[in-house]
Parts: structure tokens; C-alpha cells; sequence
């Protein structure tokens, strides 16, 4: 053990449920080809993003590996000659642009290695399934009672989990199946507690959750090998697929599909139910849950991936989780995804949305209760019900399970700390701070979403011509000081007036032969300007007149009726 200990376990920070998202800024000549120049961002932070070239034949390829979905995506087609022409570049960049918008709004295209290769190729080599099967030849060193007949490429979503068809050595006929998962970012635990906690899942035996034939985990990821099931999951049923098939091809664009009666609704649902409270009476965080992780065996459906947890990977919906800041515990993650597959079993499609607010009035009454108390808006942003409201609501209330009081299952005091820790310090603790993030982006667009409408900014510029004017009105309105008054009564070259305003202490007579002499504070007098032209009576009546004329325009102070006569 104290070897096993001193190996470093090979966990990846990196959330693949990340959306990413993209635009094509610009288009280059490079020598014989035209490189496009996409900006990638990895969720909400603006700074989480770098550049990517891509040439026409990059598309090209990509959409030769979505073919596989089925979907008749938008590529612009092939142009032999004058693909080198200026317009003929920018027509085909819109489309390049609009082209990749229709794949990453799709939910499950979007997470496909494919798109995340060809935007974030050094994140996403070529080498992990190579990898992948490495381990578990390793694993097989030491475990020698299984051998590999042959991967299971691609049947499931998640990137860095590989599936392999085996058998055991002494059983060749049966057939199983071996997941390994890589460690998530969630992940927390010491290798130690997480080894026994994957000890503990071949011991649940709970008629609704699958069980595990063996499970066990090193520094590499986690293994688990259960009971190949023919009919597959419960989204296998609902689109009519075929387990063993690539899920771009099973889920992304079904020819056809099931929808549930109103008895097989409740039947499902209240199973479910009951094997989620189990694992939260038991402490077993669970947050996994989607159709395709509920294998369906007649009439009975069981739940798959209880070690996803504890191995610490993202949920399914948690691109849509994050969105909302009263889902935060494991708890209300699995009543949230509990609508998710009411939804997807009602109408026999998935939501692809993180809420809805209307349905259609053809849905039964009891489902459509269910559904909105779960997927509106207005439970996701103050309280959803709990697994015990769900199981005593009408719908599900009356639906005969047995006794489920005889299930037993004895987790030491010695794991109780450990998986407590695993959901509030793994998974918990990351879905508070991004959806912190979230909330705290949501806020800083709106605001500038706000402060740049169209609305705001005629109420600025009617705010601002106000201001200007109230401004306008008080100077107009301000008295003018005797201090002004005497420098309105200068002359251009700078010499003072010979007139004083009435209300100046300096003037000594409203008359015209006063304004001719002023008398200093010495007592001596002041005498007019010398000059032949000035000292001729003509010019003194004109200059008193200027006077005049002078102290009606530029005095504010109240004149005597008699000066103005």
C-alpha cells in the first residue's frame, strides 16, 4: 500500500462540459490558400480565449466526422476557381461563421471530441483511446481473471471515459462491459478513500440501481466492469438505437422516436426516485443523472455511474446547472435532472434548454405539475422540491415499488467522512463558484447592455442639454458685481469710463455735468482727457452721451425713475 500511495494519480483540471464558443474574425493570404482566423473562448470569462487558423479543407474534414449524426449541416460547398477573390473569400467566411454556430448550439455536438479537437487541439490529442486501452491492459496485469474482446469506440458522450467489451477468462461465453474514466477536476479524495469507496459499489444491490461486478481504482482513473445489457438504455429505447452504435449517430438526429405512456411515466419515474433517495440516505452522492445513465430491463429501470462522483466528473447538465444559483447541492442537481428525463420520456426528445415555461396543453395534468415545478424559471431561481415531494406527489404516489425497507447497505464510519467530503468539498464547492461567475458576467452584461441601449442613451443626451441650459439660466440670472460693472466701462485702449454706475460709491451725481469731474478718495479731482479734439464742446455732449448709453446697458441695480428721463 505504501507504494501504491507514493504514485501520483494523473487527475485532469479541465471541465469538458465547458461550452466553447467561437468567431471567425478575419480571413489571410497565406501563399496558396486562405487561413481563417477563429477566436475560441472557453466559457464566460472573455480572457479564457486564444486564436486558431483554419483553411477551408480543416472544415471540410470536420464535417466528413459529423456526418456521423445524420444532421445536414450547412457547409459551404467547394469552389475550384476563384476561390482567391476578395468577395467571393468574405460570402464564404459568413458561411464558415454560421456553419460552426449551428454545431456548438447543439448540446451533444458541441461536447463531441471532434469539435473540441478542431478548437482546442492541443488540449484533445489524437492518442486517447491508444491510452485508454494501455490502462487497462495494466490493469489486467494484476487483474488476470478478464481479457478484451474488443473497444467500444465512441458509445457513450464523455470524452476521456472508453468502454470495452470483455469477457472472464473462466465464463467465456458472457459478456461485459469495462468502463475507465480518467479523474475529473470534481476529484478530492486520497487514493486510499477512493479505492475503498470503489470497494463499496459491488456490494449495492438496490432492485432500481444496476449493479457493479467489480470496480477499483489507481493512479490512472477508475475502473468498473458490469453486465453487458442487449437493449440498452433507457435513451437507447426512446431512439431506437442500438447500444454498441457511436452516440452521434443513436442521439443527435433519431429517425424516430418513443414516447412514454402515462403508466410507464410513473412506473419509471417513481423508480428512479426511490433508487435516488437511497443513495442519499446512504450519503452516496450521486448528480448523474440522464437517460443514458438508467439501463432499462423490461419494466424496471436502474440507475448506472454511482463512481462518477467520487471520481470527480462533471455532470451532464451541468453546462445548464450552473445557470442557476439555488442549484448548488448534489440533492437539488438530482431533482433538476430528474425533470430533464421526465421531459425527454414525455415527449421523446430532450429539452436541449436549461428551463421552459410553457408547455403544451396536450400534456397530461399530473406530468405538467411535475415538469413546471422543476423546469420553469421561477423554481430554479428560488426553491425546487425535494426527492420526498416528488415521491408523494399524486403522480407517483400511488405506484406499487414493494418493500424497499429490507435493502441494506453498511457504510463504515471510515467512508461516511470521506463521501461527505467528495460532495460538498468536490462537487459542490465548484458548482457555487461558477455559478457565482455567472451570475456576476450576467450582471456586468446587463449593465452594459443597459448603459448602451439606444433608451439610455437619449435619456443621457436629454439629461445633458438640461444641464446645459439650467447652467445658461443661472449665469444669465447671476448679479453682476460693482467689480464688473466698473470694467464694462473701460474703453478699448484700456482707459477707464468717465461714468461710474448709479449704485457705485463713486459716483456723486446722476447728472451729466457730475460725470464730467470725479473726485478721488484724496479729495483732489480728476480731469477729462486733453486733446482738441475732446476739449471742443461737441465732443464733450458726445462722450456724455456714450455715457449714457453705456450705464443703461451694462448697471443690473435698480436705477432712480429720474436719471432714465
Amino acid at each position: 500500500m505504501a507504494v501504491f500511495e507514493k504514485r501520483k494519480s494523473m487527475k485532469v483540471d479541465l471541465d469538458d462540459t465547458i461550452p466553447l464558443t467561437c468567431a471567425i474574425e478575419a480571413a489571410q493570404n497565406v501563399q496558396t490558400h486562405i487561413d481563417y482566423v477563429i477566436r475560441v473562448q472557453r466559457g464566460p470569462v472573455p480572457e479564457n480565449s486564444w486564436q486558431i487558423n483554419r483553411r477551408y479543407s480543416d472544415f471540410d474534414s470536420l464535417n466528413d466526422q459529423l456526418k456521423v449524426c445524420g444532421m445536414d449541416l450547412p457547409l459551404p460547398p467547394k469552389k475550384v476557381f476563384g476561390n482567391m477573390d476578395r468577395e467571393f473569400i468574405a460570402e464564404r467566411q459568413q458561411a464558415l461563421h454560421k456553419y460552426l454556430q449551428l454545431v456548438l448550439i447543439h448540446h451533444l455536438m458541441s461536447g463531441s471530441i471532434y469539435i473540441k479537437r478542431f478548437l482546442d487541439p492541443t488540449r484533445y490529442p489524437a492518442e486517447m483511446q491508444e491510452a485508454a486501452l494501455q490502462h487497462v491492459s495494466m490493469l489486467f496485469r494484476s487483474e488476470p481473471f478478464w481479457e478484451v474482446v474488443e473497444p467500444l469506440k465512441d458509445i457513450g458522450w464523455r470524452i476521456r471515459r472508453n468502454y470495452f467489451l470483455v469477457k472472464p477468462k473462466d465464463q467465456p461465453k458472457v459478456k461485459q462491459v469495462l468502463a475507465w474514466s480518467a479523474y475529473g477536476p470534481d476529484k478530492v479524495l486520497n487514493d486510499k478513500d477512493l479505492l475503498a469507496i470503489m470497494k463499496l459499489l459491488p456490494t449495492i444491490q438496490h432492485p432500481f440501481i444496476y449493479p457493479v461486478t467489480f470496480a477499483t481504482a489507481n493512479e490512472t482513473g477508475g475502473f468498473t466492469i458490469r453486465t453487458f445489457h442487449a437493449t440498452g438504455t433507457l435513451r437507447d429505447f426512446i431512439c431506437k438505437a442500438k447500444p454498441k452504435h457511436h452516440f452521434l449517430k443513436k442521439y443527435c438526429h433519431p429517425k424516430h422516436t418513443t414516447q412514454f405512456n402515462m403508466m410507464n411515466i410513473k412506473t419509471f419515474g417513481r423508480q428512479i426516485l426511490e433508487a435516488l433517495k437511497f443513495l442519499q440516505e446512504k450519503g452516496i452522492p450521486y448528480g448523474h443523472l440522464h437517460t443514458g445513465n438508467i439501463m432499462l430491463e423490461g419494466n424496471t429501470c436502474r440507475l448506472l455511474d454511482l463512481e462518477n462522483s467520487v471520481l470527480g466528473l462533471p455532470s451532464y447538465y451541468r453546462e445548464y446547472i450552473i445557470q442557476f444559483k439555488k442549484v448548488i447541492t448534489t440533492e437539488a442537481v438530482d431533482v433538476y435532472c430528474f425533470g430533464h428525463v421526465l421531459f425527454e420520456m414525455t415527449f421523446g426528445s430532450p429539452l436541449n434548454a436549461p428551463s421552459k415555461d410553457d408547455f403544451p396543453h396536450t400534456v397530461p395534468a399530473p406530468i405538467k405539475s411535475v415538469l413546471e415545478s422543476i423546469l420553469n424559471t421561477e423554481p430554479l431561481k428560488t426553491k425546487l422540491p425535494t426527492i420526498d415531494d416528488l415521491l408523494a406527489d399524486p403522480l407517483f404516489a400511488d405506484v406499487p415499488v414493494g418493500n424497499l425497507s429490507s435493502i441494506q447497505l453498511r457504510v463504515s464510519s471510515k467512508l461516511k467522512d470521506p463521501l461527505k467530503v467528495a460532495k460538498e468539498s468536490g462537487v459542490e464547492k465548484r458548482l457555487k463558484e461558477d455559478a457565482k461567475q455567472i451570475a456576476s458576467y450576467r450582471r456586468l452584461n446587463k449593465a452594459q447592455a443597459h448603459h448602451y441601449s439606444d433608451e439610455e442613451k437619449k435619456k443621457r443626451k436629454r439629461a445633458s442639454a438640461k444641464k446645459r441650459m439650467s447652467q445658461q439660466q443661472t449665469i444669465s440670472e447671476q448679479p453682476v458685481s460693482p467689480a464688473a460693472s466698473d470694467e464694462s466701462g473701460s474703453t478699448a485702449n484700456g482707459s477707464v469710463s468717465d461714468v461710474t454706475s448709479p449704485a457705485s460709491p463713486m459716483s456723486t451725481s446722476s447728472t451729466p455735468e457730475s460725470r464730467s469731474t470725479q473726485s478721488t478718495p484724496s479729495g483732489s479731482s480728476t480731469s477729462t482727457p486733453t486733446g482738441s479734439a475732446q476739449s471742443t464742446p461737441r465732443a464733450r455732449r458726445r462722450r456724455r452721451r456714450r455715457a449714457t448709453t453705456s450705464t443703461k446697458c451694462s448697471t443690473t441695480t435698480a436705477i432712480q425713475p429720474d436719471s432714465c428721463s
